[in-house]
């Protein structure tokens, strides 16, 4: 984590700061105000936040384990608040949370949804498949059809992992992946 940040678990009341960060990000599909709120009651323990020197949340990412596949955890959204772009939050997030859920919950792989247009994002996910050794696959996930709304594009569903196999004297590390 960059200096002057910490790496924790989203807490209810962080809630609306992840929305403004999400609605700030121009970026993201904002969801409801409420939507952050129970996601941070129900999905914690999937889910990070990177809070500044005043503990407040600098950014975030959502998560959650598929319930077909519980070794692979699904993120849901990422973002860093313009304030605090360009200090590898983003990455330092990612790499938390995946070394966090490889740990407590045993994932071994990481699957995300990015459009074609977000550059950001492609570069973030594809530079921590590299920085872990692990496979990435994509392929379209939803089509631009089934959106409800006109503008939408295709969710390209990114594929990273498996992480590799079990390592060192502790339950649940994995090569590559430290806490």
């Amino acid at each position: 984590m960059p200096e002057g940040f910490k790496l924790d678990t989203p807490r209810v009341e962080d809630g609306a700061a992840i929305w403004r960060i999400a609605r700030d990000s121009k970026a993201l599909d904002l969801n409801s105000s409420y939507s952050y709120l129970l996601w941070c009651r129900d999905f914690a323990a999937t889910s990070a936040v990177a809070r500044d020197g005043a503990g407040e949340p600098a950014a975030f990412v959502t998560g959650y384990l598929r319930p077909e596949s519980p070794q692979t955890l699904f993120v849901w959204q990422i973002a860093v608040d313009a304030a605090h772009r360009g200090r590898g939050l983003a990455a330092a997030l990612l790499d938390g949370l995946v070394a966090r859920t490889a740990e407590e919950r045993d994932v071994r792989r990481l699957e995300t949804t990015i459009t074609a247009d977000n550059a950001a994002s492609n570069r973030l996910f594809a530079s921590f498949a590299e920085r872990h050794g692990a496979p990435l696959t994509r392929e379209v996930l939803l089509d631009a059809g089934l959106f409800p709304e006109q503008g939408h594009d295709a969710e390209v569903l990114h594929r990273i992992g498996p992480f590799g196999a079990p390592a060192g004297d502790r339950p649940g590390a994995h090569a590559g992946l430290r806490p």
